[in-house]
């Protein structure tokens, strides 16, 4: 069933979208997690929805939305699309994915694991930062062989 805040943000969710050229093609708000994510997926009609439209749409929404008080509770804002290409490579991608969940995969292990899915805190010159059911936990750079956005998280 959806959430009952679904309509509301969709009647938000929707004119933005249209003004930057976009569609709103599913709006979920997954409350079983902590915080609660709303994850709005976009696409972009006219070429390959990117990176700098899902940037775009979030930041748009976020605004129309803190302004509205649609949401009365503390919640992670995710805007995303089935094409934007799902591995982070620049500090862009990383900074505009913080707060996402991410995998990632290390070329040797790192306390016996090689595997890591958490939510991305940032990446700074040394490491990159994720937060694994509240608990932080870092990844030094020169192990990090790739940082993909995780669809499961």
């Amino acid at each position: 069933m959806a959430h009952p805040l679904i309509p509301q943000i969709n009647d938000i969710a929707n004119p933005i979208a249209a003004e930057l050229g976009l569609e709103v093609v599913a709006v979920i708000f997954h409350t079983h997690e902590r915080p609660p994510s709303l994850r709005v997926d976009i696409r972009n009609p006219n070429a390959d929805t990117g990176l700098q439209d899902c940037e775009r749409m979030s930041r748009a929404l976020e605004a129309a939305l803190d302004a509205a008080e649609a949401i009365p509770f503390a919640y992670a804002l995710e805007v995303s699309s089935p094409g934007t290409s799902r591995e982070l490579t620049t500090d862009r991608e990383f900074n505009a994915f913080g707060g996402f969940a991410v995998q990632v995969t290390t070329t040797e292990p790192l306390d016996n694991k090689t595997e890591w899915q958490g939510q991305l805190i940032r990446r700074d010159e040394t490491a990159i930062y994720l937060s694994l059911k509240g608990r932080t936990v870092t990844i030094p750079r020169t192990l990090v062989g790739k940082v993909s956005l995780d669809d499961n998280g």
